[in-house]
């Protein structure tokens, strides 16, 4: 929106031509955030808290977390609306890319809502049954996967019509430009391609399997949002280059038209994040609830698939990784041994993995801060990638 007057302005004012650059435009979303979150942040805190929209803690879950119950929850609106506004203003209207990682964000946000509120408000413990919720999310993931599937390899929506048009023409048998292959970090020419269906498929399991990670992550208070922030710039940065033509060549990585765009959302969901963390750093204030986890965690895996960096965003998301498949392994161990044995029996102490860890002495806070470093240090691996080929 103010890049459209910008455009207009500098018609008349060269100065203005400086709005053009998607670094500083990433620099102004932030901060728009920011700013928007610290204003906003209290009066959705007093509004939440007046309206007796408080969390449920687990009974079964650390007795610690008990003195928890009725801190605000769906906090998270706070972030989607700082994205969402930021991104509006400072972000290129016309770029498809920036519409569906929006779309799939605020989608996924919806369906948060919706199960917090019916948790919250009308007292549902179960809230939306989780095969309503699997079954939205399907929805949103896989009419995402799908546009991704062709918008990346074509320029604009025209040419992603008529890549449509051939692949049904060709019995769906059509494969994809190299751009759209998995990349395999570390290396210079090692990629797979996946077809059209491949594509799809994964894509989905990386927008549906990013969203609950970080849903199943966000347990103590900052542990979720600090790593979403951290993931978030860097797959920011994974854009820009992307989305350039000379950096993409320099670094071996496939040119995606538009992608850099996505840098200013990003920047939008660090200055959102850093924002509602000033109020759910311990002790929280408020808790995203699942209208953010789940917002957040499909908006990494959506930017992660224009910028073509799925396994980079595993490895960065290490923390995300880590909670999922420790959840995974104490149910199914549990159901197994119960069969087996009659009696139920656990590899952790709690699942997730942060649980875990409290039940063996960590405090609340040294689990959080510790994740982070561990998230840092995930990064920082991640985009040594850019070069280390």
């Amino acid at each position: 929106m103010l890049l459209e007057l910008a455009q207009w302005l500098a018609q008349d004012m060269r100065g203005f031509n400086v709005f053009t650059y998607i670094t500083l435009r990433a620099v102004l979303a932030t901060m728009t955030a920011l700013t928007i979150s610290f204003v906003f942040g209290p009066m959705l805190i007093r509004w939440l808290a007046a309206k007796k929209i408080g969390q449920s803690v687990r009974t079964d879950g650390p007795q610690t977390h008990l003195i928890k119950t009725g801190t605000p929850t769906m906090g998270g609106a706070l972030i989607l609306i700082s994205v969402a506004v930021s991104t509006v203003l400072w972000a290129d209207l016309s770029n498809r890319f920036v519409w569906i990682v929006l779309i799939v964000t605020l989608g996924f946000g919806a369906i948060g809502w919706v199960d917090d509120w019916r948790k919250v408000v009308y007292r549902n413990p179960a809230g939306l049954s989780a095969r309503s919720k699997f079954f939205w999310q399907s929805v949103i993931g896989i009419v995402a996967a799908t546009y991704l599937a062709f918008s990346i390899s074509a320029p604009n929506n025209e040419k992603v019509l008529e890549l449509v048009y051939h692949w049904v023409a060709s019995g769906f048998t059509m494969e994809l430009p190299s751009k759209a292959d998995l990349i395999v970090p570390f290396f210079k020419t090692v990629s797979y391609p996946l077809g059209v269906f491949g594509f799809i498929i994964l894509s989905y399991l990386v927008i549906v399997g990013t969203s609950n990670a970080v849903n199943l992550t966000d347990g103590l208070d900052g542990l979720a949002i600090m790593p979403t922030v951290l993931v978030g710039a860097a797959l920011g940065i994974f854009a820009y280059v992307a989305g350039n033509a000379v950096f993409s060549k320099y670094l071996l990585l496939p040119y995606i038209p538009g992608a850099g765009e996505l840098t200013v959302f990003c920047g939008a969901l660090a200055g959102a994040g850093l924002g509602f963390l000033w109020f759910n750093a311990y002790p929280a204030e408020v808790f995203m609830g699942d209208v953010g986890a789940l917002a957040l965690g499909a908006a990494l895996g959506a930017v992660a698939i224009v910028a073509r960096q799925e396994i980079v965003l595993f490895i960065m998301g290490g923390v995300f990784v880590a909670e999922t498949i420790s959840v995974m392994l104490q149910v199914s161990w549990f159901k197994y041994t119960k069969a087996r044995y009659g009696t139920g029996r656990r590899i952790f102490l709690m699942a997730p993995l942060h649980h875990h860890f409290e039940q063996t002495g960590w405090k609340e806070t040294q689990v959080v801060v510790r994740f982070w470093i561990i998230t840092i240090l995930l990064v920082l691996f991640g985009l040594s990638t850019l070069k280390l080929r």
